[in-house]
């Protein structure tokens, strides 16, 4: 039976879905972060699914999410959403190390993946952690500075942004660490699969297609990196998308 386990992982909240009777088992292990204005518990289909073939599936919430949720306005969250981002790549560190101190993860196969927001998160943690082994982005971008730039103009265009320009000069020097297209070899031909809609409306598709096409060019085993794109879909996750994902981490963690 796939069981629901809800822990603080040094005190970021998670749902663990696991076969209840490996809970304590070292197994394969899968982070999926949720996307903006998400939390962890709308990702629990694809989780249930992964859990079936024998995996362990970590959902935390983010910063200003879920169970993290405060009182601020949603134009504060927005503003806040590359913070966010950068978090949820320094909390992945703490969330690895808890499961590696009880001796959870089989083999070392660790792999991330998450929607939109947590696309983008997974693109960016793999310009930090050679630990992980397996990637999967939905709808999210691996060019984060571009990406930040389009957001800042269209936050400009509506109206005074409450920061400096001096404020957003740096925001972008942050973000080139994190920026996995201006560090492609940090891939290091580790298995990463791409899902976007070609009629996104809020990550522009072109960004992680565009990257693919460089990246791919990095690998001596092309199997190793897969995009797939469906027409005539915009900011939702398919069903479609969700079974190649399982199916992804089946094959490659």
């Amino acid at each position: 039976m796939i069981g629901i386990f809800h822990k603080q992982i040094k005190s970021i909240p998670c749902l663990i879905i696991v076969d209840s009777a490996k809970e304590k088992e070292p197994l394969p292990t899968l982070t999926y972060f949720h996307g903006f204005t998400s939390a962890k518990e709308h990702n629990l289909p694809l989780a249930y699914l992964q859990a079936e073939k024998g995996y362990r599936v970590i959902l935390p919430d983010s910063m200003y999410h879920g169970e993290r949720e405060a009182e601020i306005s949603t134009n504060k969250k927005q503003i806040s959403f590359w913070d966010i981002v950068m978090q949820n790549v320094n909390e992945l560190k703490f969330i690895k190390g808890a499961l590696d101190e009880e001796n959870l993860i089989l083999d070392d196969r660790f792999g991330i993946a998450g929607t939109s927001m947590g696309g983008i998160t997974t693109a960016a943690a793999l310009t930090q952690f050679p630990w992980v082994k397996v990637a999967g982005v939905l709808m999210g971008s691996p060019k984060i500075t571009t990406y930040a730039k389009t957001l800042v103009n269209s936050f400009k265009k509506m109206g005074d942004l409450p920061v400096t320009d001096e404020m957003i000069d740096q925001l972008y020097e942050q973000l080139q660490h994190y920026d996995l297209s201006n560090h492609v070899e940090k891939l290091q031909e580790r298995p990463l699969l791409f899902w976007h809609g070609e009629n996104d409306s809020v990550v522009p598709f072109d960004h992680s297609y565009t990257f693919f096409e460089d990246a791919k060019q990095h690998y001596s085993d092309q199997g190793k990196i897969q995009f797939l794109k469906e027409t005539n879909t915009g900011h939702k996750v398919s069903r479609y998308a969700i079974l190649e994902t399982v199916k992804w981490f089946e094959k490659h963690l």
